[in-house]
């Protein structure tokens, strides 16, 4: 039988965890050299998540400028080569 479509999850509906589990933290400390292979796993520092929103109007414009500068650069770069070749 196949599960009924109010009962999946769905990324729309799931929240952003405020604090990472135990194994994240200790990926996290392991990177930072403050956590070693042998330490105690428990009594661990919570490490808060980032959270980043962005507006529709912020990725609109670095979507335009991302553009813009990749055309502009393009004709930069052919400009000095063919100077060069004089």
């Amino acid at each position: 039988m196949s599960m009924h479509p109010s009962l999946s999850a769905s990324e729309k509906g799931k929240k952003q965890r405020a604090v990472l589990k135990r194994i994240e933290r200790i990926k996290y400390l392991q990177e930072k050299g403050t956590w070693k292979e042998g330490d105690k796993v428990y009594g661990l520092p919570k490490i808060k998540t980032v959270r980043i929103k962005i507006k529709k109007e912020k990725v609109e414009k670095a979507a335009e400028t991302t553009a813009a500068a990749a055309t502009g650069a393009s004709g930069k770069e052919a400009a000095p080569a063919a100077g060069a070749k004089k």
